[in-house]
């Protein structure tokens, strides 16, 4: 016999392959099921040097954990790669893929090949894509709704964070948004930022309709706080710089030596002279405004020395991304030199004031008109209550974002995945072969979100669950499940709403997988390992083990 493969290569042929990949799937799908919903649980996650992190957000699960099964790894990918285009639906996508390969393992065991299971599952995504757009609510102006965004917000971060800090961050969300909005023009999130501080509780993070800065003027005598504020943002160097060329200077006394200081010197002091003039030309005991300067980049001591005397705050060294937040924020206009500057080169703000925490300074920049960018200031007393609520922060604002894009909403408390079963069980009855029983796999896997949903509840799932699917098919309106009860809601009373691009993304990537894994035939782990490029994925012994158990038992 000629083998074409290396005689020490791990093969797993035809049952043992799927064995392998079912176990993988339906092993990632007990993990991340427990944290569906607002009445999930939380996982910890230790790192080798003790780093903790507490988490019910699926995307950080699987960008933390290490995962080593190559199926397994694979969906996790997937999954994550849904995440990054829509910022939510990463446990729904993992329980979805485990459940079609969980129901697809009895009718594979019963003799029907993979390939019309992948064929009913080709039918039923189309007709389930089909019924999602008629299943939406278009809204034909969302931006004005604000009380439809704080929902959809609202839905998105209480999977994440406790109900009493999601409420208020959903809004703080949704008004950073509407904040950075501008009629025509494509929504950037990078234009919201995001500030933490160890200070204080979670529940006191805030929408500061201005900008916080992490670091404060740089010397003493300048002021900590200044109102009715003009703001000049500059990338202008105000510090002494040596020459590019190589140039050597000789003196013969002490008098040679000042002036050499005093000519070196002059290049900057006439920069900073030119800005102290405009501080004044602008600044008068009359108007009673005052003068801040925030660079991009460096301001040397004899610099701040001068505009410290004229009472102006001087921040340096100011992140390249604050500078273009501030005059989105301030107004004015960003200026790369200080000639010929002019009062409509400044913005304004009613206030600029300094915080300090122990070694650490804040500026604050608050009180402005018309600001088209923003800071959310997240405040907690540890590390991981800092990062849990800005992971939660980047959710809320896509979901907002989402909405804003789609136009249109999806009745929450898996309402879409309850009326697509049913409608994919009457669609059923129209296909004929063998096909029919991948469309029926596909209607009973969507059902995975209400009854987890319910069992995380530690409710009744079958009692719960047949009354909600006899609602549906009664009543032919949204139906959801409550979370605290189990018993059957309507979504837009309650004010549950999904994004439909997240439901979009899920029905057009799960179901591909999942067809992927079910027609692999032969895992094979061989040579070239070290081969820049080479395939080799790492299939466990134990998992290699259980298959062939798997094959064994059922042969």
């Amino acid at each position: 016999m000629v083998t074409v493969v290396n005689s020490k290569a791990d093969v797993l042929k035809a049952t043992q392959a799927l064995a392998v990949n079912l176990n993988a799937a339906k092993g990632l799908q007990e993990v991340m099921k427990t944290n569906l919903g607002p009445r999930g649980t939380l996982k910890m996650l230790v790192g080798g040097a003790g780093q903790i992190k507490i988490t019910k957000d699926g995307l950080v699960l699987l960008s933390e954990m290490q995962i080593q099964h190559p199926t397994a790894s694979m969906i996790s990918r997937a999954a994550t790669a849904q995440d990054e285009i829509t910022g939510d639906g990463t446990t729904t996508s993992v329980m979805f893929i485990g459940e079609l390969m969980k129901l697809a393992e009895v009718a594979l065991a019963d003799g029907l090949h993979p390939r019309l299971v992948a064929d009913g599952f080709d039918l039923a995504r189309e007709e389930a894509l089909k019924f999602l757009d008629g299943f939406k609510l278009p809204m034909d102006d969302i931006f004005n709704d604000r009380e439809k965004l704080v929902c959809v917000a609202r839905t998105s971060l209480r999977t994440k964070i406790a109900g009493a800090i999601a409420d208020p961050t959903a809004e703080a969300c949704v008004d950073a948004v509407r904040t950075i909005k501008m009629p025509g023009e494509m929504l950037d999130l990078n234009m919201v930022e995001i500030l933490h501080m160890k200070n204080k509780l979670v529940t006191e993070t805030r929408l500061v309709k201005g900008m916080v800065m992490d670091h404060g003027a740089r010397h003493a005598d300048m002021p900590k706080r200044l109102e009715n504020c003009y703001i000049l943002t500059c990338n202008v160097s105000l510090e002494y710089e040596k020459s590019e060329v190589n140039a050597g200077f000789f003196y013969s006394n002490a008098e040679q030596r000042d002036k050499l200081v005093e000519s070196e010197r002059k290049f900057t002091d006439e920069k900073v002279k030119k800005i102290i003039e405009l501080k004044k030309k602008v600044c008068t005991e009359e108007n009673g405004k005052n003068f801040v300067i925030i660079n991009q980049k460096g301001i040397d001591p004899p610099s701040l020395e001068m505009l410290a005397h004229e009472r102006i705050i001087a921040l340096r060294r100011a992140k390249r991304r604050n500078m273009e937040r501030l005059p989105l924020i301030v107004g004015g206009i960003a200026v790369n030199s200080v000639d010929d500057l002019d009062e409509d080169d400044l913005g304004f703000a009613d206030v600029v004031y300094e915080q300090s925490l122990g070694d650490d300074k804040y500026t604050f920049i608050e009180g402005v008109k018309n600001a088209h960018s923003c800071t959310i200031l997240v405040q907690g007393s540890t590390d991981h209550a800092i990062a849990q609520m800005k992971d939660a922060i980047h959710d809320g604002l896509r979901a907002v974002k989402n909405a804003l894009d789609d136009e249109a909403l999806i009745p929450g408390a898996a309402a879409f995945e309850i009326a697509a079963h049913v409608h994919l069980e009457e669609f059923k009855k129209t296909v004929a072969g063998k096909p029919r029983l991948g469309v029926e796999i596909f209607g009973k896997a969507l059902l995975t979100v209400p009854k987890t949903l319910i069992e995380n509840s530690g409710l009744d799932v079958q009692e719960k669950l047949l009354a909600v699917i006899a609602a549906r098919e009664s009543q032919k309106t949204a139906v959801g499940v409550s979370a605290a009860t189990g018993d059957t809601i309507d979504p837009a009373l309650e004010g549950i709403w999904d994004n439909y691009i997240v439901k979009k993304q899920m029905l057009g990537l799960a179901p591909v997988l999942a067809e992927q894994l079910l027609l692999v035939d032969e895992v094979i782990r061989a040579g070239k390992s070290a081969a820049p490029g080479a395939l080799s994925p790492h299939i466990p012994t134990d998992a290699v083990a259980r298959a062939a158990a798997a094959a064994a038992a059922a042969a």
